[in-house]
């Protein structure tokens, strides 16, 4: 096997950093670089690999860098941002419209929907209040007043 250029070797390593597998990095270096590589030497520029323990510190240290940004970073993948996925959403909804297609145009359209609702997270939204939207009524009393109170619904036939 022949020396990888540092610009190949700088790619492979920020490849496998972004947990890109082997096989995909393989073939992104074919394509970006029109060079073929093997599984075998992208796994020895991952330094989370056995055969990767012997990569140079400047590898290494890139590596810790982009795994970190890569980590830290997600406002860099569009796809993550509601805002893009509305807008490929209006993109593919109005194609599919124009096809004639309505059964996609109408799952796209409760997708929409289900986005902006937040259905494809996790939060939940409560709302807490008394009747008609009002202010929750509350008591406050003694000890012996809520014992009392208490010992009257244990006593109550309705409950």
């Amino acid at each position: 096997m022949a020396a990888l250029k540092p610009e190949i070797k700088a790619f492979i390593v920020q490849s496998v950093a972004c947990f890109d597998t082997p096989s995909q990095v393989v073939e992104s270096v074919l394509k970006e670089f029109g060079i073929q590589i093997t599984r075998q030497q992208v796994e020895q520029n991952d330094p989370t690999k056995i055969s990767g323990k012997g990569l140079a510190q400047k590898w290494v240290d890139l590596f810790n860098r982009t795994r970190d940004h890569f980590l830290n970073e997600i406002s860099d993948i569009p796809i993550a941002n509601k805002a893009y996925r509305l807008r490929v959403l209006q993109r593919m909804s109005t194609t599919a419209e124009g096809m004639k297609n309505l059964g996609m145009t109408a799952q796209l359209l409760e997708q929409a929907a289900k986005e902006v609702g937040d259905a494809y997270t996790n939060k939940h939204k409560f709302e807490h209040s008394g009747p008609n939207g009002g202010a929750i009524q509350t008591i406050t009393m003694s000890k012996e007043e809520y014992k009392s109170a208490r010992q009257e619904m244990m006593e109550d036939d309705d409950c």
